[in-house]
């Protein structure tokens, strides 16, 4: 038997076609009313295309220091996502290895940006 399930994006902008505020919405994913967020990241495998598409948007509200923590949390979890797919734990390790040295220079240039 088939089955559907839906995620909802909704994002609300300002006079220039900023984002302001972003809500999304998986029912089936536990969250079955809109649920505010400051960014997201989708991507998607082409078929006919054979080709990865995308959409990244974010708030205006989104902060450097909390990019830096989206971009870090998300590369982590690709490499999780890819092992599972591939099961090539090397490649994996070294893009969680890549992180975690991004992760340092962030945190290294956010200090500099304070002083």
């Amino acid at each position: 038997m088939s089955h559907t399930s839906t995620i909802h994006l909704d994002v609300q902008l300002d006079e220039n076609k900023v984002p302001e505020k972003i809500f999304w919405q998986a029912a089936e994913g536990g969250v079955s009313k809109p649920t505010e967020a400051k960014a997201f990241m989708l991507s998607i495998w082409d078929l006919n295309e054979n080709a990865a598409l995308r959409i990244d948007l974010w708030t205006k509200k989104m902060m450097v220091d909390e990019m830096d923590d989206f971009f870090f949390q998300t590369m982590m979890t690709m490499a999780d996502t890819y092992e599972r797919a591939t099961q090539h734990k090397e490649l994996a390790e070294e893009m969680r290895s890549f992180s975690k040295s991004m992760k340092k220079k962030m945190e290294e240039e956010m200090k500099k940006n304070q002083l």
